[in-house]
């Protein structure tokens, strides 16, 4: 909990999505480096005139994603973003890489003076539509030392979504969730079962009576339902709704972020 509170300065933090458009050598992709960075600090000064708590940015335009070791093309553009907005936000700054390609996020991270990664396959297996995704940590955290990078926090998906979990259907979901706080993770990350569906929030308490490490709810929040998750969480990752018409593809929406970061600060108190 204290690498929680040392990298973010408001309670219950709003972590803000950025989506890159797809980077090189992935199948969507069509725009130039220069374009690609540009609307990235475009979107990251919207979140911060609009008074987001800190940023995380993902390649998730890059399908069909591969499983674990994203080529050099996908990490240097990341790292390089996340520096930039690093330096024009001053705002805690994480990295995602689709798909679990965790050492390449931390050392993209560590490279960027960024704060966090999002780690997917942290305990467990799951199968995934990349094929079945195996757990990184002891490997994860060893590298995270090797490259003196023990500052960079590790928020972990569990049960994650988009994926089948039949493997581990005789492991709940709390149990899940201490054995990655018994492997040293920073914080679990909960979601609903695709990209904008709400987390159980009965779930979520469940995990609030029973662990140390902080609960970070991974999608589905929205103004209408944010009341509802900040008693039992510690921060919040949004995406989908701060874009236009709620929809992760579409164009960064100011009016819904600021609407938004108003509520919930008035919900903080």
């Amino acid at each position: 909990m204290q690498k929680f509170k040392s990298i973010f300065n408001k309670i219950k933090p709003v972590i803000g999505m950025i989506h890159l458009k797809a980077l090189p050598g992935t199948p969507k992709y069509k725009y130039d480096t220069s374009y690609i960075i540009d609307e990235a600090l475009k979107e990251a000064e919207i979140y911060k005139k609009a008074g987001i708590d800190a940023i995380m940015i993902e390649n998730m335009h890059d399908v069909p994603y591969i499983k674990g070791g994203v080529g050099h093309e996908i990490s240097t553009i990341m790292t390089l973003v996340a520096y930039l907005i690093k330096q024009q936000t001053n705002l805690p700054v994480g990295i995602q890489i689709l798909a679990g390609a965790n050492k390449e996020a931390l050392a993209a991270a560590k490279a960027a003076n960024a704060d966090f990664i999002r780690a997917e396959g942290f305990v467990f297996a799951h199968t995934a539509d990349e094929g079945i995704i195996e757990a990184q940590a002891g490997d994860l955290l060893r590298y995270r030392s090797q490259i003196d990078a023990a500052a960079i926090a590790v928020f972990t998906d569990i049960k994650k979504k988009h994926s089948s979990h039949a493997i581990t259907q005789d492991v709940s979901l709390l149990d899940t969730a201490k054995a990655a706080q018994f492997f040293l993770s920073d914080g679990v990350i909960i979601t609903g079962n695709h990209t904008g569906e709400s987390t159980s929030i009965e779930e979520l308490k469940t995990l609030k009576d029973h662990l140390n490490t902080p609960i970070i709810v991974g999608s589905g929040i929205t103004l209408e339902n944010v009341a509802a998750y900040i008693p039992i969480c510690d921060a919040m990752i949004v995406g989908s709704y701060f874009k236009d018409e709620g929809y992760w593809e579409n164009d960064l929406n100011y009016d819904r972020v600021a609407n938004f970061m108003t509520h919930v600060n008035n919900l903080r108190g």
